[in-house]
């Protein structure tokens, strides 16, 4: 296998593990407004700091993947990585834009003992959440429909190129996978009446995301379809079907699993439609990036498998250390009650399970 072909396939994983971690963190920020609600002030604050909490150690380790991914496509392909970035320019902006916003809630909400100072930064990580959910869809499918690209490997189109019908279910999609893995990962890390209430909410989301992926993966696939990708996309479905029914189950273990293999199946599926390909033309086939004529030299193909291989056991061990560590369920009986205004967060920090991150 030549390295070029390797290094679209380390691509596709590191795609894969972005979305599947960072997934559920974008699906528990959306759902914010949803699980965070209580009846009444007191309670609405605790839950949404609960939700908080299930992410809090390991949201910003999770967007690492996307920039490893990046930077490898960068190395690997700078001819796909000048292009795709020129073309999606501004779906990109957006989303880097939602992240910083979104992150700035995670790290403001509590620095103020005020409501409508803590529902303004809350607002922040919702629509920072739901943003990128939703242009990661678009661009990837767009990226898998093909493009107008020119002899010179320029973009010819404009935003509203890129804002089609297929390409926006192709964005439903990923929002309604990332709500429904989102609300398991809730099921999966809290106790309580917060805990029954996000099974709910997967099984909604979960259903209505059924019938948009098929929908779009027949799409997809009528034109282009191969043996694997086909495959992967029965695993997919067949893993998404799996889910609903082990939460309906009470087994919120398994139902994350399921959301998990579904994602990651529905982004093999997407570049095994690509492959050999890396950014089709819609002009002209010839113009078209492939593997072949996007990739770097073989020299610097081999340091960086090299590097990869060094490296890529570290990350992997450590994230999966802060997981372990961060593996216990927390609840609203948890998060202790505010002191006052004039402290970080105006919280004390309470009593928790050993594992259980400390209520911003």
């Amino acid at each position: 296998m030549e390295l070029s072909t390797v290094w679209f396939v380390i691509i596709a994983v590191l795609w894969t593990g972005y979305f599947v971690l960072e997934g559920f963190d974008f699906g528990v920020g959306m759902l914010l407004p949803v699980l965070g609600r209580g009846p009444d002030a007191e309670t609405t604050e605790k839950r949404r700091r609960v939700l908080v909490n299930t992410i809090g150690p390991v949201w910003d380790g999770n967007e690492v993947w996307v920039l490893t991914a990046g930077g490898a496509t960068f190395a690997a392909f700078p001819h796909w990585y000048a292009t795709m970035f020129s073309a999606f320019y501004l779906p990109l902006l957006l989303i880097l834009v939602a992240l910083i916003v979104r992150n700035l809630g995670f790290d403001y909400r509590g620095k103020r003992d005020d409501a409508q100072w803590r529902a303004r930064w809350d607002v922040a990580i919702i629509v920072g959440s739901a943003v990128p959910a939703l242009l990661w869809g678009v661009a990837l499918t767009n990226v898998v429909r093909g493009l107008p690209i020119d002899a010179h490997k320029e973009f010819t189109g404009n935003l509203f190129t890129l804002l089609n019908p297929v390409s926006l279910l192709g964005g439903l999609v990923t929002v309604g996978l990332f709500l429904t893995h989102g609300a398991l990962f809730t099921a999966l890390k809290t106790t309580g009446p917060i805990r029954e209430d996000a099974r709910a909410v997967a099984t909604r989301t979960g259903a209505v995301t059924a019938v948009l992926a098929v929908a779009l993966l027949v799409i997809l696939g009528v034109g282009g379809g191969t043996v694997g990708s086909w495959l992967t996309t029965l695993v997919a479905a067949g893993s998404l079907v799996g889910a609903l029914a082990a939460n309906l189950r009470g087994r919120e273990g398994w139902a994350f699993v399921g959301t998990f293999v579904t994602i990651a199946m529905a982004v093999a599926t997407y570049f095994l439609l690509l492959f050999p390909d890396v950014m089709p033309s819609t002009l002209d086939a010839a113009w078209s990036l492939t593997t072949a004529n996007a990739s770097s030299t073989p020299y610097t193909l081999k340091i960086m498998t090299w590097v990869a291989v060094v490296f890529t056991p570290i990350v992997l061990l450590y994230q999966s250390w802060t997981y372990w560590v961060f593996r216990k369920r927390i609840g609203t009986d948890h998060i202790p009650a505010a002191t006052g205004p004039g402290t970080p967060g105006g919280d004390r920090p309470a009593p928790q399970p050993a594992g259980a991150p400390t209520a911003p």
